[in-house]
């Protein structure tokens, strides 16, 4: 699990722990927990998120072996990272610099791929209360879209796509057009609304709430 905010140490040491973390990711067989420790760490200490930026761009520039899994794996959390959170605008353009650099030069590559996955990510990330799910890192590694389940009273369950930036008003509003097609409703003058449900409770979820956060508490 990661660490919770009372066992960091200083910046400079947790600095010196994420980048032997990162050393580490070229090697994992299974990086999804590593990914999510290093998200996780990022969430807590906001001063760290432009410097894992900056040590993913190095990682991604001149790999050794361009496209290899090693290379891969720190594009896939290059791209966590980018539906997660968003740096500081000089690196800003610094990233945006290397990730059209890379698609020029590898073009058609799973690297130019990610580039272009991440470049659209950037321009929609507002901030995430939570780090991805390892759900959502292992679908993030492949660039595709989660599957949300959203049950409704007296309905079958309605299956919605989602990514990582899709909120609740947006889910409502397709389950509402859904139901309202399969069950007739287009004369009924009920509304519809999003509710979190658990063990311990249930609570209305607000329309800007990002439904991936909601999937990370639920894990």
């Amino acid at each position: 699990a990661a660490p919770g905010p009372c066992s960091y140490t200083t910046l400079r040491d947790e600095a010196v722990k994420l980048f032997n973390s990162l050393q580490q990711l070229e090697l994992e067989r299974d990086p999804v927990p590593l990914m999510q420790g290093v998200l996780q760490t990022c969430l807590d200490l906001p001063p760290l998120v432009d410097e894992i930026y900056c040590q993913l761009v190095k990682q991604t520039t001149e790999p050794p072996a361009p496209g290899g899994q090693g290379d891969l794996h720190y594009w896939q959390l290059l791209t966590c990272m980018s539906c997660t959170f968003l740096p500081s605008l000089p690196i800003l353009r610094f990233l945006r610099f290397h990730l059209d650099r890379t698609e020029s030069r590898f073009p058609a590559s799973e690297m130019a791929k990610y580039a272009c996955f991440i470049r659209e990510a950037l321009g929609k990330t507002k901030g995430r209360e939570c780090v991805p799910s390892l759900e959502e890192i292992l679908v993030l590694m492949r660039r595709q879209e989660m599957i949300c389940t959203v049950h409704c009273p007296g309905a079958p369950a309605c299956s919605v796509a989602i990514s990582s930036h899709t909120t609740a008003e947006e889910v409502r509003g397709h389950v509402a057009q859904e139901l309202v097609s399969r069950l007739g409703l287009s004369q009924s003058p009920n509304l519809f609304a999003l509710y979190e449900q658990s063990q311990r409770r249930e609570q209305p979820v607000g329309s800007a709430t990002l439904l991936a956060d909601i999937l990370t508490r639920f894990e």
